[in-house]
């Protein structure tokens, strides 16, 4: 499991930043729409190379279109959207809550228990979230209203996400291969991108700079064609919650390239809470794997 879990957190850990220049000039959601067209793309011929069918029977694509909605739709639709309100760098950090909700969730539909320490890492983390909140109102342009939007969206897609990390953990999903699954949850998260965009943007816009278009082939590609069937790959084996492993360390590495890219000011409030919201994240991994 390392090396999926090196390879995910590494390619994670960077793409923060890169979303934030996916929003600088391009509608939120034709971005995310982009992203999964070329990754849906990618997945169903990496699919072919596999000699993997692509046909699914009538609960394998509902099952596909629960996680294009939950995961492609709306968990990236709120997290591009968070990014015009905070920095890459806190977004990521409030996003390593992930843990949370896959517990929780794990328990409710997994049967898999919570213990203690779990518990009690989890709201030392989300101390440390309030404090990064504090720190982002005083600091931010927009003031306490924005910090608390850009908080807001990106716990929204924490949930989002949440729903699918515990969808992939279930016997429904091992029914069916991962690589088509996730094409077909792709593509219909994309094709629903596209609907949502339309309504909100109208006509699709383009970024003709190299750095858009090689922003979104990375983020597509290595960003999601490469880690998604990695991180459920993991999800599907030790479930939801000790998955979120990957949490720990993807904000460290993107608050780096916040602070070096971004200016992301490091006051003793804001390392206070980051440190909260690590060493939270930390005691919370080290429960004992949870038991049914």
């Amino acid at each position: 499991m390392l090396v999926p879990f090196a390879v995910v957190t590494l390619i994670w850990g960077s793409t923060w930043f890169v979303i934030r220049d996916q929003v600088a000039n391009v509608p939120v959601s034709w971005s995310v729409t982009y992203r999964f067209l070329v990754a849906g793309t990618g997945m169903a011929i990496l699919a072919l190379i596999r000699r993997e069918r692509l046909t699914l029977d009538a609960r394998g694509w509902a099952f596909a279109a629960a996680i294009g909605v939950t995961q492609f739709v709306l968990n990236f639709n709120f997290v591009y959207r968070a990014e015009e309100h905070i920095t890459s760098g806190v977004v990521a950090v409030v996003f390593a809550l992930l843990l949370v909700p896959n517990a929780i969730l794990a328990r409710l539909f997994l049967g898999q228990r919570m213990g203690v320490q779990l518990i009690a890492g989890s709201a030392v983390a989300m101390a440390g979230i309030v404090l990064l909140f504090l720190h982002e109102a005083r600091l931010s342009p927009g003031g306490p209203q924005q910090a608390l939007l850009g908080i807001g969206l990106t716990l929204t897609a924490v949930m989002s996400a949440s729903v699918s990390n515990v969808l992939q953990a279930t016997e429904t999903a091992k029914r069916y291969p991962m690589i088509p699954t996730l094409a077909a949850a792709m593509l219909i998260g994309a094709a629903i991108d596209a609907v949502i965009a339309f309504a909100l943007s109208g006509p699709p816009v383009i970024d003709p700079r190299l750095e858009y278009i090689g922003g979104t082939l990375y983020l597509g590609l290595l960003g999601s064609t490469l880690t998604f069937p990695l991180y459920y790959g993991v999800v599907r084996a030790i479930g939801p919650a000790r998955a979120a492993y990957s949490s720990v360390i993807i904000p460290v590495i993107a608050m780096l390239i916040s602070t070096l890219l971004e200016g992301y000011r490091w006051t003793p409030l804001a390392v206070t809470g980051a440190a909260l919201a690590g060493t939270g994240l930390v005691v919370a991994l080290r429960a004992r794997k949870p038991a049914r």
